[in-house]
């Protein structure tokens, strides 16, 4: 029997990381799985998210049952995992990543700020996920010897066959243009959650065209914009090309 093929994809928030699972879906040899470690890091943190109960009874709130489910095999030849980089807090298993092979999605942080704080007011530089993205970023380099493909989102939006191919490349796949097109409505590996942050991609069938207006900070959230620059910036330079 073939191996499964693991791909750990580490996006923050408000990126285009589900519709990237909505795309990994529409392969006929991938199965995807939404934020495993979602329940665990609320449990940890106690955080007051969106919809915590819901998210607390839905998936296993115990780290290493979590992060031997990531590195198992499954009945698909390709297993994606969505992951937020913020979740994986200090009790979480580190172990596990050397089974899956490893991608990185990013996002300048004053869009994801913007995008974030219309959401949820309460807003850190943490929940953003920019400086534990970058160190689990250097940590796939140490563990495997090698930079591991880094996305922008808007270069996936500005040109999706060209960057989707270049990304199955990078994670040594083969490349399926059924990647590109996807049904509208929910998905069936979606998180509960989704009924509170995803509205957008539900009513998608693709990768939607990049905005072309600049996003609108509000000022007392510049400084979170400004700590998390040096981590973005740090993984922007090896970002993938068409």
């Amino acid at each position: 029997m073939t191996e499964t093929v693991r791909i750990a994809m580490w996006s923050g928030p408000r990126n285009i990381s589900t519709a990237m699972m909505r795309s990994w879906s529409s392969r006929r040899d991938c199965r995807v799985v939404d934020e495993p470690f979602y329940a665990a890091y609320l449990a940890e943190t106690g955080l007051d998210h969106p919809m915590r109960a819901e998210i607390l009874a839905s998936q296993s709130q115990d780290w290493d049952l979590v992060a031997s489910d990531c590195a198992s095999a499954c009945d698909a030849a390709i297993i994606f995992q969505k992951h937020m980089s913020q979740h994986m807090v200090a009790a979480a298993p580190l172990g596990w990543m050397s089974a899956c092979r490893h991608a990185f999605l990013i996002r300048p942080p004053e869009e994801v700020a913007a995008s974030f704080s219309a959401k949820w007011d309460a807003m850190t530089a943490e929940d953003l996920g920019f400086r534990r993205q970058s160190e689990l970023f250097d940590h796939i380099c140490q563990l495997t010897g090698a930079a591991p493909p880094v996305v922008m989102a808007a270069d996936v939006l500005q040109d999706p066959g060209g960057m989707m191919r270049a990304l199955c490349s990078a994670l040594r796949v083969d490349w399926d243009p059924a990647m590109l097109q996807w049904t509208a409505g929910r998905h069936p590996d979606d998180g509960v959650w989704g009924a509170h942050w995803y509205n957008a991609v539900i009513g998608s069938t693709g990768f939607a065209p990049p905005s072309r207006r600049p996003p609108a900070v509000p000022e007392e959230h510049l400084a979170i914009v400004d700590a998390c620059r040096p981590h973005f910036e740090s993984m922007a330079r090896h970002c993938l090309k068409a």
